[in-house]
Parts: structure tokens; C-alpha cells; sequence
């Protein structure tokens, strides 16, 4: 009978053992993120592909409302409460964070060396020796297109300015669609899918946008100028009453098939997908201005994931994010979000066509990224990302000339920007 009773008391420590056994061999980790619209996702495809491969880390997403993200999270950060994983929005708000000692070095993962210098920038010091966050998606800047309305006029894809204009002339002088679709209500739209869309272009990408940070070049001179001359020309193309149109007007237009051409950001596929199914895309690159000029799309950082310093689980951690910088993730994130393309050097196919066409312009063309981004829209007020919608705007408004919308906006940036002073 003794013999019984201890081998039941063992039996039931043993049982009673099992659970923190088990816990012991598995480590939980959270992910904090502004991207409330992907839970299901990250819930359902990502995190599950992740634990397939790796089921000793569980993973959490916890994402915030975008609006409160920014000080929700350094909140939590400050108290000690933040999740394992930071989703890190582009330069400053993250790199005021590293700078902080909320995020640390992600220099030594593995997986960094699948990234350009371009795609870790915005993760990265202004020195680019330390990138604190591992690059995870952008978007890509084109021109979408209604192809049933380009097939009934005949119409090509246009590769130069000149053929983009002739394109919109043919539309405009058949008077039943809108040719180039966008509104200037909102501002952000004339700078983002307008300005810096065709910019890169003239001004060669990269040594255009680090020009302006060394102070080598001016917005008021060479091919910024002449962006902003070029985005002059759209202005007999956009719909009646274009001045009032805000952002999702401009995209109704479009996905109910009144307008041929829609200057665009990557994000917007998944939206007219949604809005109407039987839409028929098209998309072509930013167009080129003379022979032989270079193509180069706005490459553009959206978001990246980082590690809170203060974790306790840096071995989990370090694994995800690894995992994240690979191909295996890119392909699952690029075909859940079409329009949102990983970073990575990894190859990678999107099962959308049309998302698939955007990131195909990687191997074409030269890529930058929007020309305020770094370092030259810390400034509060003037600010120079603010700066260009409203400049941007009022050149379509016809309110300001091109000259006058390119000086207006080089000088507030010489205003407090050191490099840029007395130019």
C-alpha cells in the first residue's frame, strides 16, 4: 500500500511537472505593429508558416490603431511593456527610438546582407554604419491603366513624355473618360503619385536625392526644377473640377471606369481589385524625357520590424527576424499584401499580374526613394515633405509657376537646413 501511494503521489507530480516542462522548451514572443488591417493575415498565413518552421517560438501580433501607433508604442517602450518585435516606420520616428536605446543594432543578423544600402536607409543612421530595424516592404510609384479603354482607341503603353502626352491628347479628343485621373484637394496625391512619381527620372535617382542632403543640388535648379515643369503639362488632363476632388474621389473615378489613366502608388491594386472585379488593369513605369535616359522608379520604404532592446527572448527574436529577411517570408507577404513588395534581394513571384508588373520594374529600371524622406523633413515648420504637396498642388492649381513653386520650396528647406543654407 505504501509502494502504491508513492508511486501515485510521483505520478502526479509528474502530470503536475508536464505543463512547465513544456513551457520551459517554448518561448512566446509578440510582435507590436500600426498595421491593424493585416491581423487576419499575420494570424492566419504568416505566423502559422513561421511556427511550421520553427515550433518552439509562438508568436503574437498585437497591432495598435495607425493614427495612435507612434505614441502608444513609445509609451509602452518607456514602461517596460512593449512587445518582443517593433514594427519601425520609416527614418525618423524609428531612428528617434534607436537613438532613444529602445531599439538596438540589428548589424550582426545574418540576413541583413540581403538588403542594399537603398533598402536598409531608412532603418539606418545618418551615417549608415548601424541599421536598427531589418527592412521589410515598400511600394512602388507608376502609372496604372484602363486597359478595355486603351484597347478601344488603339492606344500603347507609352515609354517617353512625348508619347504619355500624345496617349492623353488621343483620350481627351474622344471627350468621354477622364485621360489622367487625380485630384489636388488632398495635396499629398500631386507630390506622391505627381512629383516624385516622374522626378526620379530627372533628376537621376539616388545622386539627385543624396544631392540634395549634400547640398550639390537645388530644387529650384536642374531636374528638380524641371519635374516640376513636367508636372505642369498634366494639368489640361485631369477631370472637371479637379481642384475639389480628394483622394478616394479620384479612385472612384478610376475604378468605375471614367478615367484611362491613373498615376498610382503600388498600394492602390489591392483597393481597385476590391472596388470593382471586373476593372481590366494595365500598368506601365514612370516614362523617360530624352534618349537614352534611364528608367527609375520611387522604390519607396514602408515599413520594417525591429527588436526592443529590453527583450528577453533575443534568441527567439533574432530567429524571426532572420526568417523575415528571407524568401521564404518575402513570398508569403508580397502574395497576402499584393502592392506591398519585400526588400530583400531574395527572388520572389506576386500571383497578382498586376502587382507582379510593378515589381518586375525592379530589374529595369534604377530605384530611389521620395526626395524629403532623410534628413530633410526633421524640420516641424517649414517642413519639406509638406513643402512639395502644397507646391505640388498649386502647380497643377495654376496658383504658382513651376519656377515659383521650386523656388518657394528651396527656400524654406535653406531656411534651416545647414547644407542648403545661402543656395
Amino acid at each position: 500500500m505504501k509502494n502504491l501511494r508513492q508511486l501515485t503521489f510521483g505520478l502526479t507530480l509528474l502530470f503536475a511537472l508536464t505543463p512547465t516542462l513544456a513551457q520551459a522548451q517554448t518561448t512566446s514572443i509578440s510582435i507590436e505593429s500600426w498595421r491593424n488591417d493585416d491581423l487576419k493575415i499575420w494570424r492566419d498565413v504568416i505566423i502559422p508558416a513561421f511556427e511550421k518552421r520553427y515550433p518552439k517560438i509562438k508568436v503574437t501580433f498585437s497591432p495598435t490603431a495607425p493614427t495612435e501607433y507612434n505614441a502608444v508604442v513609445e509609451a509602452k517602450l518607456k514602461g517596460g511593456t512593449a512587445g518582443d518585435i517593433i514594427a519601425c516606420r520609416p527614418f525618423d520616428a524609428s531612428l528617434n527610438l534607436f537613438k532613444a536605446g529602445y531599439l538596438t543594432s540589428v548589424n550582426d543578423l545574418s540576413g541583413l546582407k540581403n538588403f542594399s544600402t537603398v533598402a536598409k536607409a531608412a532603418w539606418s543612421t545618418d551615417d549608415g554604419k548601424t541599421t536598427f530595424c531589418v527592412p521589410t516592404a515598400a511600394v512602388i510609384h507608376g502609372f496604372l491603366y484602363n486597359k478595355d479603354i486603351f484597347d478601344q482607341l488603339g492606344l500603347k503603353e507609352p515609354k517617353t513624355e512625348k508619347e504619355f502626352l500624345a496617349v492623353l491628347d488621343t483620350i481627351k479628343s474622344k471627350g468621354s473618360v477622364s485621360p489622367l485621373v487625380m485630384g489636388t484637394k488632398d495635396q499629398w496625391e500631386a507630390a506622391t503619385m505627381g512629383y516624385q512619381n516622374i522626378g526620379p527620372v530627372l533628376w537621376a535617382g539616388e545622386k539627385g536625392r543624396l544631392g540634395l542632403i549634400s547640398g550639390s543640388a537645388q530644387y529650384n535648379k536642374g531636374g528638380f526644377l524641371q519635374a516640376f515643369e513636367a508636372l505642369a503639362k498634366w494639368a489640361p488632363y485631369l477631370p472637371s473640377g479637379y481642384q475639389a476632388l480628394a483622394y478616394p474621389d479620384s479612385q472612384n473615378i478610376f475604378g468605375q471606369g471614367r478615367g484611362a489613366v491613373y498615376p498610382a502608388g503600388s498600394w492602390d491594386i489591392a483597393t481597385f481589385r476590391n472596388m470593382n472585379p471586373k476593372l481590366k488593369l494595365g500598368a506601365f513605369p514612370p516614362y523617360t524625357f530624352t534618349s537614352g535616359q534611364k528608367c527609375v522608379i520611387d522604390d519607396h520604404p514602408d515599413i520594417g520590424f525591429g527588436m526592443n532592446a529590453k527583450t528577453k527572448n533575443k534568441t527567439a527574436v533574432r530567429t524571426f527576424l532572420n526568417w523575415m529577411a528571407g524568401a521564404e517570408f518575402a513570398r508569403i507577404y508580397a502574395n497576402a499584401l499584393p502592392g506591398f513588395y519585400p526588400l530583400t534581394k531574395s527572388s520572389y513571384k506576386v500571383n497578382d499580374p498586376i502587382a507582379q508588373e510593378f515589381l518586375g520594374w525592379r530589374k529595369t529600371c534604377e530605384a530611389s526613394f521620395r526626395s524629403s524622406y532623410q534628413l530633410l523633413s526633421r524640420n516641424a515648420n517649414p517642413n519639406n515633405e509638406n513643402d512639395l504637396w502644397n507646391a505640388s498642388a498649386q502647380v497643377l492649381n495654376k496658383t504658382l509657376t513651376p519656377k515659383e513653386a521650386a523656388d518657394f520650396v528651396q527656400k524654406n528647406l535653406a531656411s534651416w537646413y545647414a547644407p542648403q543654407k545661402g543656395k
